[in-house]
């Protein structure tokens, strides 16, 4: 299907206009703040995950150590949407930042004296997830207000998720080196100071003042987040969509790549090369959406997310690496696509004292899943063949990409459309 898209003027199509939006002084100190806090936020895993396994602890530990950041934050989702909403994001991130900030200084504090047992771990790291699930509401309703020109919005957006993008691939190789020069207490600390930083960057944002959304009890809040959020059937639907990509498609692959790499395409080197294709491709789609503003957005979004479809049809049909690598090249590109035009078209369509919450029903609706996704993959596998769970991920992706892009609320829906009422 041809899709039309809305026209960029030529002075858009310059890098130094699509980085217009670096000239908005709220953007860019939350930009600098909010990058900088995630390299360090992704070399933590590294540093916790090596921090058990110095301790004495195997492959169990370390897996109720991740589980114990995971869990919270889905728990706490929901109710980080309605304190959003009702404070303001910035208070609500400033808050998260100096108390991850604090858990991870305390956490290195631990290591460096030699007295972390694994309990104490999964409890910090459970502080810790508590401290992420508050912030993905507030974020995901603060970029509005760091945008004075709206027509701005989809390039903030693209660059949030460049950094993010690039900190995946930062982040965690150089939590690697540092790890085996200095310890994971090091890293811990630096992540520490990164939030800290981050802390700093909001602490001097001047955003409009709103009145607090919501009323006397959470759970009407909740109630009627989820009224205004069914309501919506662009929302979610696509929604629903990626919660079961993430069951069907990302989780299985994740578990099983490896495998599967491992046995044909020469280990830990090849599925190294293959991720590092899925975040070089995550950087160019972000690259290529700067300065671009689809005439309909959410058939855009459906159109690219079919490109993860690859990499496990790659893997199912036993192509070689480099057809793996450039499937998931692919699919990184349709990841940052998906990422941008999601986000954006959910902060310029939805009231903005809705957005908390229907963020965070949109974030707990995409990853709930995905651990039951985690812990099927290997089971299915030994019965079905791993090979056959990848291909039917890729197979549903397809057919999914499909159905949702002749939803008309999706596929008709236009970018200068306003909110929705």
């Amino acid at each position: 299907m041809a899709v039309q898209t809305e026209r960029i003027p030529a002075r858009r199509r310059r890098l130094g206009d699509r980085l217009a939006v670096l000239g908005e002084r709220e953007f860019t100190w939350f930009f600098i703040g909010y990058t900088t806090s995630l390299v360090g936020s992704s070399m933590a895993p590294v540093a916790v995950a090596f921090a058990v396994l110095d301790d004495g602890g195997g492959g169990t530990d370390v897996g109720w150590v991740m589980a114990a950041r995971i869990l919270p934050v889905v728990l706490v989702l929901l109710a980080g949407g309605v304190i959003a909403d009702r404070l303001g994001s910035r208070r609500v991130m400033l808050g998260s930042d100096l108390l991850r900030g604090l858990v991870q200084a305390l956490f290195a504090g631990l290591l460096a004296a030699g007295r972390a047992p694994v309990w104490a771990m999964v409890s910090l790291v459970a502080v810790w997830g508590i401290g992420e699930g508050l912030f993905m509401p507030a974020f995901g309703a603060v970029v509005p207000d760091l945008v004075r020109r709206k027509e701005l919005m989809a390039d903030a957006n693209t660059l949030l998720g460049l950094g993010r993008s690039v900190s995946a691939v930062v982040g965690p190789a150089t939590a690697g080196l540092v790890t085996a020069a200095w310890g994971p207490a090091t890293v811990l600390l630096a992540d520490a100071v990164t939030y800290g930083v981050g802390a700093f960057a909001l602490a001097r944002l001047r955003l409009p003042v709103r009145a607090p959304a919501g009323g006397e009890s959470m759970i009407r809040d909740v109630r009627a987040g989820w009224s205004e959020f069914a309501s919506r059937p662009w929302l979610w639907i696509t929604t629903v969509q990626m919660g079961l990509f993430n069951l069907l498609v990302w989780a299985p692959f994740l578990v099983l790549g490896p495998l599967l790499a491992q046995q044909g395409l020469g280990g830990a080197r090849a599925w190294g090369l293959v991720m590092g294709g899925y975040g070089a491709g995550a950087v160019l789609g972000g690259l290529l959406m700067l300065g671009r503003a689809p005439a309909r957005p959410l058939a855009v979004a459906s159109v690219a997310a079919l490109g993860w479809a690859l990499p496990s049809g790659a893997f199912a049909a036993g192509a070689g690496l480099p057809w793996v690598a450039a499937g998931a090249l692919v699919a990184g590109v349709g990841s940052a696509v998906c990422g941008t035009l999601y986000s954006t078209t959910t902060q310029k369509w939805v009231p903005v004292e809705m957005l908390g919450r229907m963020t965070a029903f949109g974030v707990l609706g995409s990853f709930a899943l995905g651990p039951l996704g985690l812990a099927a993959a290997g089971p299915l596998a030994d019965r079905f063949g791993a090979g056959a769970v990848l291909l039917f991920g890729a197979v549903w992706q397809l057919v999914a990409g499909a159905v949702v892009l002749a939803v008309p609320a999706v596929r008709n829906r236009r970018w200068e459309e306003g909110p929705d009422s």
